[in-house]
C-alpha cells in the first residue's frame, strides 16, 4: 500500500510537467528505480493507471528501469555490487560499507504529445 503515494506524486509531477510544456497527452514516463528500494513495479503501474484516470497521464506507460545496489567498503576501498540483502565487502567480508547506488527514485524522462504532432 506504501506505492500509493509515491504513484500520485509521480502522476501529479508529470501532468504539472506536461502542462508546462504545452502538452495534450503524457504517453510514457521513464523512472529509475533502485534495486534496494522496497517498491513493486507491477503494483505501482497498476495504481498509476487508477490515480491518472481523466488526467494529461491517462493510459501512460511506466518504463521502470532498475538501477543495481551497489557497496563502498571504506575497509578495502572497494565497490562492488552488493549481494542480496548482505550490507558486507564481498571482497573483505567487512561490514564497513555504504550503499552508493540502489536506494534511487525519480522519474528520469518522459515522453508527450503536443498539438503539433510532437
Amino acid at each position: 500500500m506504501h506505492e500509493l503515494p509515491i504513484t500520485q506524486s509521480i502522476c501529479n509531477l508529470a501532468v504539472q510537467e506536461a502542462e508546462r510544456v504545452g502538452a495534450t497527452k503524457v504517453c510514457a514516463i521513464r523512472i529509475k528505480m533502485g534495486e534496494y528500494t522496497d517498491y513493486v513495479p507491477v503494483i505501482i503501474q497498476e495504481y498509476f493507471n487508477v490515480v491518472s484516470e481523466g488526467t494529461l497521464a491517462e493510459g501512460a506507460v511506466l518504463e521502470i528501469e532498475t538501477v543495481p545496489a551497489v557497496l563502498r567498503c571504506h575497509a578495502c576501498g572497494g565497490e562492488s555490487p552488493m549481494e542480496r540483502f548482505r550490507m558486507k565487502c564481498p571482497a573483505c567480508g567487512s561490514r564497513d560499507v555504504e550503499l552508493i547506488t540502489g536506494k534511487e527514485f525519480y522519474i528520469d524522462s518522459m515522453e508527450v504529445e503536443t498539438d503539433d504532432g510532437d
